[in-house]
């Protein structure tokens, strides 16, 4: 098992799990930087590390009406300010080779979304990048299957590598999180993450967008804790009803502590079994 060294956490092995978490999309400067203090101070008072995430774009929308982003230029320049305000890391999304380099220069952590993560150019890109590379497991992907999107960033020289469950496909609007896919996941040799909130979507559910059901987050975080995980990836909101993405799936922010609380609890009892 590689362990990813980031700044001053370790990410695999035996290693406390990590938390990745922040609000789907960059909706404004006031939103992410309120809610990246808000989450610095959790994760200091559970003494976890944490990762800020938020898309800086949202390139697969349900509908043409769907919230796309401020601007590549103005949320990459807020997620900065999160980096050297809080000291966090970033992870953000990518959707094109060309974005790769752009985005490079602020994420710490390149995502590549599910239903991207065959795209060799993408996956090469990003590897040639040098930062740690978060590969989704696409919703249609065995998770053995993984092996090959990983082997393409490898290919690049790149090994800082993560995976990513985050629910398979279960007839129409409907996900599933088999919980075999972590271990299966974990023995390509590579850290494995746990996205307990768009694994609650209902894709394409709702009227132009994907429902969710938010109440299943707590029991799926926590089965990805008990079988084993070394990050959990939660998209948490102040607010996820006046969200502007995946308002149906993410997790109200006054929750997060509660949940972290249980899951890293798990954790620590899972830890030589990893």
């Amino acid at each position: 098992m590689r362990v990813i060294q980031l700044n001053n956490m370790s990410i695999g092995g035996k290693k406390p799990l990590v938390l990745i978490a922040g609000p789907c999309v960059v909706e404004s400067r006031d939103l992410i930087l309120s809610t990246a203090d808000r989450i610095k101070n959790i994760a200091q008072k559970l003494s976890v590390e944490v990762i800020f995430k938020s898309s800086y774009k949202k390139a697969n929308r349900t509908s043409n009406s769907g919230f796309v982003g401020l601007g590549v230029d103005e949320a990459l320049r807020i997620l900065a300010e999160v980096k050297s305000t809080f000291g966090m890391p970033i992870l953000t999304d990518i959707h094109s080779p060309e974005e790769a380099a752009v985005a490079a220069e602020v994420a710490d952590v390149l995502q590549i979304p599910a239903f991207l993560c065959r795209q060799s150019d993408l996956l090469y890109a990003a590897g040639k990048t040098g930062r740690i590379v978060n590969i989704k497991k696409g919703q249609f992907l065995a998770p053995e299957d993984m092996k090959h999107p990983i082997e393409k960033v490898a290919a690049t020289g790149n090994t800082a590598i993560m995976a990513t469950e985050r629910g398979a496909s279960f007839g129409y609007h409907n996900l599933v999180v088999d919980v075999r896919s972590l271990p299966i996941m974990r023995s390509l040799g590579y850290p494995v993450v746990l996205d307990a909130t768009h694994a609650v979507q209902l894709p394409g559910a709702g009227s132009g967008m994907s429902g969710g059901q938010p109440e299943f987050i707590f029991p799926i975080a926590r089965a990805g804790a008990a079988v084993g995980i070394d990050a959990l990836f939660i998209e948490t909101h102040p607010d996820p009803a006046r969200a502007l993405s995946d308002a149906a799936s993410q997790l109200p922010l006054d929750k997060l502590d509660e949940l972290l609380k249980q899951v890293l609890a798990i954790d620590a009892l899972m830890i030589e079994h990893k």
